[in-house]
C-alpha cells in the first residue's frame, strides 16, 4: 500500500466542493486514512512549498494557500500517488481531461482546487508536514 498527501485548496473549500472531492477520492479506490481542516500561515505555506522558492509563482502560491481554509488528507491505496494524480488532472485545468477534479472544479492554474504529492519522496516529506503518525489510521481488512 502506498500513501500520498492530498490538499483541497482554499478555492474549492470556500466554494463548498470538499464533500464532492472526498466522494470522488473514495469512489476511486483510495482510502482516506487521515483528514483535517486548517488555515495555514504564510510561513507554513512557504515551508511546505520551499522546493518552489526560486520560481516566479512562489509568492503568489504561498499567499493563496494561506488565504483560507484547506482540507489536508492522507490517502492510501495501491499506486495511490499515480491514482490521485490521474484523478486530479493536469495542473492547468484547461489541459485537464474531462471528469478529473481540476477540469470539474478548478478556476485557473493557481486556484486549481487540489494538490497531490508527485512522488514517494515528496509524499514522505509532505505527509508529516501536516500529520503526526498518531493521526494516520491504516485500513485493515475485517477479520471473519
Amino acid at each position: 500500500m502506498e500513501r500520498t498527501l492530498a490538499i483541497i485548496k482554499p478555492d474549492a473549500v470556500e466554494r463548498g466542493f470538499t464533500g464532492k472531492i472526498l466522494d470522488n477520492i473514495e469512489n476511486n479506490d483510495l482510502k482516506v486514512v487521515a483528514l483535517k481542516m486548517l488555515h495555514i500561515t504564510k510561513g507554513e505555506a512557504e515551508g511546505f512549498y520551499k522546493v518552489h522558492a526560486q520560481r516566479p509563482f512562489f509568492e503568489s502560491l504561498t499567499a493563496y494557500m494561506s488565504s483560507g481554509v484547506v482540507v489536508s488528507a492522507v490517502l492510501e491505496g495501491e499506486n495511490a500517488i499515480k491514482k490521485w494524480r490521474d484523478l486530479m488532472g493536469a495542473t492547468n485545468p484547461k489541459d485537464a481531461t474531462s471528469g478529473t477534479i481540476r477540469k470539474e472544479f478548478a478556476i485557473d492554474i493557481e486556484k486549481n482546487s487540489v494538490h497531490g504529492s508527485d512522488s514517494p519522496e515528496t509524499a514522505s516529506y509532505e505527509i508529516p508536514y501536516f500529520f503526526s503518525s498518531l493521526e494516520i489510521f491504516s485500513r485493515r481488512p475485517t477479520q471473519t
